[in-house]
């Protein structure tokens, strides 16, 4: 598949968890399925993994080859009292995911087939290439769209 098609892909996966957003209400925000997180938690986590991958990407972009892209502990994340996963209304995350989803889009608009190789040092996988994050932000999102959708079916 070429770039143009994986950015399209992109944006079609950021499409498919705004449909999803049009369906959680206040009612269902808390459901979850057996084991899994909540659709507040599912929407609170989309929201910082993406702010993670908006910096990961131009530091891929912008800095030498081999710049350190810092993991995280998401589950720490989650289950952090302050962040409130559990508390916080979502609509500010939903306004997060959106916003960075959009200005993601156009930076990729501008990439070339070549940047795609360019690569970070993950403090947790090692090589970590454009090509690799582009795969990554393309597919999480559509996984959180599915857990979502069976959190508000619960």
């Amino acid at each position: 598949m070429n770039l143009q098609s994986r950015v399209n892909d992109y944006e079609a996966a950021t499409h498919e968890v705004l449909r999803v957003f049009d369906e959680v209400t206040f009612e269902r925000l808390d459901r979850h399925a057996e084991g899994s997180w909540s659709a507040r938690q599912i929407i609170h986590h989309l929201a910082d993994s993406e702010t993670q991958s908006y910096l990961r990407l131009r530091r891929l972009i912008a800095e030498p080859t081999g710049s350190l892209i810092q993991g995280y502990d998401e589950g720490a994340w989650a289950s952090n009292h302050t962040l409130g996963y559990e508390q916080l209304p979502v609509e500010h995350a939903m306004d997060v995911f959106r916003a960075v989803r959009r200005a993601t889009l156009d930076v990729l608009r501008r990439l070339q087939e070549r940047d795609l190789a360019r690569y970070g040092e993950h403090s947790e996988s090692g090589r970590y290439t454009l090509d690799l994050w582009l795969h990554i932000y393309t597919a999480h999102p559509r996984d959180h769209a599915e857990q979502l959708r069976q959190a508000l079916a619960s």
